[in-house]
């Protein structure tokens, strides 16, 4: 590709990933995406074939870019126990930015009936990393049950995600962190085994 076609590649996906963010899939048509991007129509089907393409495109971008992010502001921490609680910190100062309108995975996935849709597909790729990662922090902690913990951060983070958007409740991530420090406490204790002598 020249430079000029991935500049323009680049252009459509981050003004999809944009308009798609801040009105939903269904509001974001074809004619929206000419109109901001400025990028003639006939040049978009020559980068992609269809809207639905222009969409699973750009929530592949984002998908990327906000988890090397997230990574990068969690990894900040000393400790895989501060990386865990840092997390929620993380999505306290995300719910606070500019533009915020909740997860653009729970909301394209919420707008898609088809489980076998490719944007539910995305979504839930999505999730699976952030799960992931959660799992790496968990299993290099002295607990039992790292696989489980994790799921019970990640349904943590999710709860207060969707508690932001849907009731624009920010706290929720404080809640959601004093609920992480109780599972990491009763999680240490569950593995903690006293020495006999």
């Amino acid at each position: 590709m020249s430079k000029a076609t991935t500049d323009t590649h680049q252009k459509i996906l981050a003004t999809a990933e944009a308009l798609i963010y801040q009105n939903g899939i269904h509001a974001t048509g074809m004619d929206l995406l000419v109109k901001t991007s400025g990028v003639a129509r006939k040049s978009i089907y020559r980068h992609f074939e269809n809207k639905d393409d222009v969409a699973a495109a750009a929530l592949r971008a984002r998908d990327v870019r906000w988890l090397a992010w997230f990574r990068q502001e969690c990894d900040k921490a000393d400790t895989p126990e501060a990386r865990i609680l840092g997390m929620f910190t993380v999505l306290k100062g995300w719910f606070q930015s500019e533009g915020y309108r909740g997860c653009a995975f729970i909301n394209t996935a919420g707008e898609v009936g088809d489980p076998a849709d490719p944007i539910r597909e995305i979504a839930r790729n999505h999730k699976q990393k952030l799960l992931d990662y959660t799992l790496e922090l968990t299993e290099q902690l002295a607990v039992e049950q790292p696989a489980d913990l994790a799921r019970q951060l990640l349904v943590l983070m999710e709860g207060a995600i969707t508690l932001s958007r849907v009731m624009g409740d920010y706290d929720a991530a404080d809640t959601a962190k004093d609920v992480a420090k109780l599972l990491l406490e009763q999680a240490k204790r569950s593995a903690w085994v006293p020495q006999i002598r």
